[in-house]
């Protein structure tokens, strides 16, 4: 199987050169063959429902990436330690090891995921293996294997063992042609990424096994997310989080955006936030099984012009990286999310003001905090 061979070592090289930081999580490809078992055609599940004093099992797929790994430490404040199962391919470092329950699991690794459902009573899981778009456009077989061979392999076993699913989407799933400010939960979807191919793939099976198996799919797209803890890995949003380390290491700052690139943005926490939220909300609330979710939309120029009240001798200058911008350009401008919060009372903590005082603070920046306010 030569196929097999290739991505292997495609997942190996990648593995072994991963220098980005954005916490794309790389499964090692070794069942990319359709698995041998189906779902009847005339099954039907139910999700499993919890009563006060009850706890999910939870397992969390891809945990070591961007979310992962903050999502296992609120649902472990949430639920219990031992309630919450980390998992990846990589080897976790010390602290998140040491934190919680942590164990190895391939998703396309169909039997080994089913065991781990079951030997460990698992209710919840949340899905977020992925390769993202950098990383996927470059090795488009391993992206395919991993964004739609592990899904479809999770989509199953949630069906068979009556889990609730929550599986995020992105703001990659939109094109050109939807519309962008603001953009809908129900439009025109015509991404030009293997990773936003894949994302809209994730949503309309998810949507499908709802409807068809009764399986409790839960998805939100998500803006772009930015946190203090994880590294800026190159990506389209990424500049709004490098900026903060290079105002405070260098004063200077250079951005491959137009400095008139409106984009959606979100802090991590409210990211988190609104994940915990939806899987909480009752089903019969729930009009739609995909969400937008939005907290602020801005520019290079306006994050920068906030930037400055801290550092204000932080210098700025537009390098456009013509790749990046051309996907910036297809985005969503604004995410309409008045579903979210209507149906489940979605509320967000942080516009932009707030998002620049807790970057500062979290990165070390207090002394000027204080002087700024």
């Amino acid at each position: 199987m030569p196929i097999v061979r290739n991505l292997g070592r495609a997942a190996s090289q990648l593995l072994q050169s991963s220098g980005c930081g954005c916490g794309v999580s790389l499964v090692p490809v070794r069942a990319i063959g359709v698995s041998p078992r189906q779902v009847a055609s005339d099954a039907s599940f139910h999700s499993v429902t919890f009563s006060e004093s009850d706890h999910p099992r939870v397992l969390i797929t891809g945990g070591l990436g961007q979310l992962g790994v903050g999502l296992a430490k609120l649902l472990r404040k949430r639920f219990g330690k031992n309630n919450v199962i980390l998992s990846d391919i990589r080897k976790p470092a010390d602290n998140v090891f040491y934190s919680g329950p942590f164990i190895f699991a391939d998703i396309l690794d169909y039997k080994n995921l089913r065991e781990i459902v079951v030997n460990n009573r698992i209710t919840w899981l949340f899905h977020y293996s992925a390769l993202l778009s950098a990383v996927g456009e470059a090795n488009v077989p391993l992206a395919r294997a991993v964004n739609i061979t592990g899904l479809h392999n999770i989509l199953d076993i949630s069906a068979e063992h009556n889990l609730r699913l929550f599986v995020p989407s992105t703001i990659g799933a939109f094109g050109p042609t939807s519309p962008r400010d603001p953009t809908p939960d129900l439009c025109i979807q015509r991404p030009r990424t293997i990773y936003g191919v894949s994302k809209v793939h994730a949503e309309l099976m998810g949507e499908y096994y709802h409807y068809r198996y009764g399986l409790d799919f839960r998805c939100l797209r998500y803006p772009g997310i930015i946190s203090a803890d994880s590294q800026p890995g190159g990506g389209t949003t990424d500049y709004a989080v490098q900026i903060f380390h290079d105002a405070i290491k260098t004063g200077k700052f250079k951005c491959y955006l137009r400095p008139n690139t409106r984009l959606p943005m979100m802090y991590i926490d409210d990211c988190l936030k609104a994940t915990l939220e939806v899987m909480e909300a009752p089903a019969e609330a729930l009009t739609m099984r995909t969400y937008n979710i939005n907290a602020m939309s801005f520019t290079p120029e306006e994050l920068a012009q906030e930037v400055q009240k801290y550092v204000p001798e932080l210098q700025i200058t537009y390098n456009v990286d013509q790749v990046r911008q051309a996907i910036a350009d297809s985005w969503p401008m604004n995410f309409d999310d008045s579903n979210a919060r209507r149906d489940w009372g979605w509320k967000h903590d942080y516009d932009l003001p707030e998002l620049v005082t807790t970057m500062f603070s979290y990165l070390g920046y207090d002394s000027r905090i204080a002087q700024a306010n």
